[in-house]
């Protein structure tokens, strides 16, 4: 029987793993929406489709009742668009410039050694009953840097527990549980805030084009889910994983705990105190009641400091970067600083590539009025059928969790999915920030069972080191139940998240 059931999950992830690999890349898969957008707005031009909503007139900036009709893309002035936009919609494309910024930042934070060695001087220094919290926890914190906590804390985490006598299977579970399936939540801002609040914004100017999403707009929900994933993947590491494995027998010898060396640790305590330094600067110009970037009667919420806080993100990551790299000597003059610049934004070429053919998809689908026609009639589609609010949301979230083993690249998946449900869950009276969440919600929960997720060939690689058997089976059965367990209570939460109407980030409103 239990040979059985294998069987089937093992043909199940062969199956997602097959389809999943003959998906085209992100970059074709938007150049074909792009040439549907092209033939649909056509047809429905030639139909005379419009529709009739109540919205924001772009003009006056007031609720009244609009009517849009589809626009055509093979008429004269659709050709014409087309062509002498491209360089426009690509430069102006919201998502573009804030991830590059915080990129110049986070990239020298990673690329000195400054990330990785705080990571690994946080986890080797927890007590023993705190090993699996706190190697769950930095795994949720490493997401600002991704790439980091997949090659560093992964492992570690399984050097880890095997330091204490533990399975090692049990720490990198632990870790890839906190890395991979807590990837939206975190105490700090990610690159990927702004990336998703940038993509969102353009989704909303759909139905009202004065509508801001900023990069901080889900910071409240994702630093208090922080703590749940971590105690879930708590829960779950040491009332399920850790009994299933039993004691650990090694092939071969015990493998030394990885530490930092005294240089490393003298960087490290200085890089922290420059960030001290740095977050006192910055809170001198805003706390004050005359603080200079404040805005307009005080205000911190519409204020030059909340348009300047991906710059302000940068720094915090810049300058112990900078740091940690003069005193370990991973930097030695100011040519070195600008390499690593440099550097961190090569990582990001394929970002650039996809978002050009992502910009051109957004701009043409708004031009068309698709986005609003879509909205207007899902929504009238929802209303009928009595789907709104909350079981509309969690609707999302399940959506976007089964999208997920199909479509790792999250920026891709959101492109694409953002233009329809945003302005259409705005018909149904939720605001965009709070369809973000859904989505982010069941964007983070698969990743780890996903084979299709960029870094999961790594995890396997890293399991094999406990066990020449160790595969892809093995992996998504250990991760598996943090899968299953971190949607449903991350889905739980967000319901009553949003029933008690707790705003998901500062100056959010949960409805539209």
């Amino acid at each position: 029987m239990h040979q059985a059931k294998k069987s089937r999950s093992i043909r199940l992830l062969n199956f997602i793993e097959e389809k999943g690999n003959q998906l085209p890349h992100p970059v074709t898969i938007f150049i074909i929406f792009t040439l549907l957008v092209i033939i649909l707005s056509h047809i429905l031009h030639l139909m005379g489709v419009r529709v009739s909503f109540e919205g924001v007139n772009n003009e006056t900036g007031q609720m009244e009742m609009l009517t849009v009709e589809a626009v055509s893309l093979l008429v004269p002035e659709g050709i014409a668009y087309m062509f002498s936009n491209v360089v426009t919609n690509f430069t102006s494309f919201v998502a573009l410039g804030p991830v590059l910024v915080a990129m110049l930042g986070v990239g020298v934070a990673e690329k000195t050694g400054y990330i990785s060695a705080l990571m690994t001087n946080s986890v080797t220094k927890a007590p023993k009953k705190f090993v699996t919290p706190i190697v769950v926890l930095m795994g949720v914190l490493s997401n600002v840097a991704a790439s980091v906590g997949y090659v560093v804390l992964v492992p570690l985490g399984a050097i880890i527990f095997l330091g204490f006598n533990r399975h090692p299977l049990a720490g990198l579970s632990a870790a890839f549980a906190g890395v991979a399936g807590g990837y939206s939540a975190n105490l700090l801002l990610g690159t990927n805030d702004p990336l998703l609040s940038g993509i969102t914004t353009e989704a909303a100017h759909i139905l009202d084009a004065l509508y801001v999403v900023h990069p901080t707009d889900n910071w409240f929900y994702m630093f208090i889910s922080t703590f749940l994933i971590v105690i879930v993947g708590t829960f779950v590491t040491e009332k399920l994983i850790e009994p299933k494995l039993g004691k650990y027998v090694p092939d071969e010898g015990i493998e030394p705990q990885q530490t930092i060396t005294p240089l490393e640790k003298k960087g490290l305590f200085w890089a922290n105190i420059s960030i001290l330094i740095t977050i006192i600067a910055i809170a001198l110009l805003v706390l004050p009641e005359n603080g200079v970037l404040r805005g307009e009667g005080g205000s911190i919420i519409e204020s030059p400091f909340m348009r300047s806080i991906i710059f302000f993100m940068m720094l915090i990551f810049l300058v112990p970067g900078v740091v940690y790299g003069m005193i370990t000597k991973a930097i030695r003059n100011d040519k070195d600083i600008a390499g690593l610049m440099s550097s961190s934004l090569e990582t990001m070429a394929g970002f650039v590539v996809l978002i050009f053919f992502a910009a051109q998809f957004v701009a043409l689908f708004n031009y068309t009025h698709l986005g609003t026609i879509i909205a207007v009639k899902g929504a009238d589609f929802l209303q009928a059928i009595h789907l709104s609010g909350a079981p509309l949301l969690v609707a999302l979230i399940f959506i976007t969790a089964i999208i997920n083993l199909f479509i790792a690249a999250d920026s891709a998946k959101w492109a694409i999915m953002a233009p329809v449900f945003v302005p259409m869950f705005m018909q149904m009276g939720i605001a965009p920030e709070v369809t973000q969440v859904a989505y982010r919600v069941g964007d983070s929960a698969t990743n780890i069972i996903s084979p299709l997720m960029p870094f999961f060939p790594l995890i396997v690689a890293f399991a094999q080191r406990y066990g020449k058997n160790n595969g892809v089976g093995t992996v998504i059965s250990l991760m598996l139940p943090y899968s299953i367990i971190i949607l449903i209570s991350w889905t739980i939460f967000f319901v009553l998240w949003y029933l008690l109407g707790i705003p998901v980030g500062p100056g959010t409103r949960l409805d539209y």
